[in-house]
Parts: structure tokens; sequence; C-alpha cells
């Protein structure tokens, strides 16, 4: 067993360094939820007149869509990321984006990661955001 110090994101979760189903990387993240956040202000701006509360109630709804039908949302698939089950292959339901989405909206949990670089939001979830 590595020691923290020396090892990677994701080792200890059983997920290679790199490449395809390795831990999605912070630059990354960032990308895709401006890439999102900008979708939601669009569409806020086209439909709204731009209203803070209906960019964030788009930002959800397409997040809340989006994981479980695409695999993640807009920005993470434009990414080259998936969030996938913590547990394994399979469908990662509809509660579980649910519960992703609104602890992501409360910012703070989201902001939490733990060595492996999953957000509290994720690991409250049981998932976890790879790259594709």
């Amino acid at each position: 067993m590595t020691d923290a110090a020396n090892s990677y994101p994701g080792e200890r979760l059983g997920l290679p360094e790199q490449g395809p189903g390795s831990i999605a990387r912070p630059g990354r993240r960032i990308g895709a939820l401006a890439i999102d956040w900008a979708a939601a202000v669009i569409i806020s701006i086209a439909f709204f007149q731009y209203d803070s509360l209906a960019t964030l109630i788009v930002f959800a709804v397409v997040q809340i869509l989006f994981i479980p039908t695409a695999g993640g949302s807009p920005g993470h698939r434009i990414l080259g990321m998936r969030v996938v089950l913590f547990s394994g292959p399979g469908w990662v339901g509809l509660w579980r984006p649910l519960v992703r989405t609104l602890l992501l909206v409360l910012v703070i949990p989201a902001v939490v990661w733990d060595p492996d670089q999953r957000g509290l939001h994720d690991k409250v979830a049981g998932l976890v955001l790879i790259r594709a």
C-alpha cells in the first residue's frame, strides 16, 4: 500500500491514474461547470429576461435530466467525462442525480473533496466523476 503523499486520486478506489476511467481532474470539472452555467444563463436570458433563480433552476434541471440519460451534464460530456456509480457498472437511477444536484447547488458540498478528488455531493449520492 502506498502512502497518501505518493498516491494519485482514485488509486484507493481502484481506478487508473490516467486515461479513460480515471478520476476527472479539477480543470475539467470547473470547465464543465462553466459550460453548464453559461447554458443556464443563456436559457434564462432567452426565456426569463435573466432571473437568477430561473438560472439556478435551469442549471439544476439540466443536471437532473442529463446525468441519468446521457451519463453526465452537457459540460461533462463535452469535456469527456461521465458520472457513474461508485459501486460499479449500472444505471445511476433518478434519486442519485437529484441528491447530487441539490447538494451541488448548495456549493459547499461540491468544494469539499476527499483525497480521491470526489466532492461531498458525489460521495453522498454514491457517484464518481470519471474521464470517459
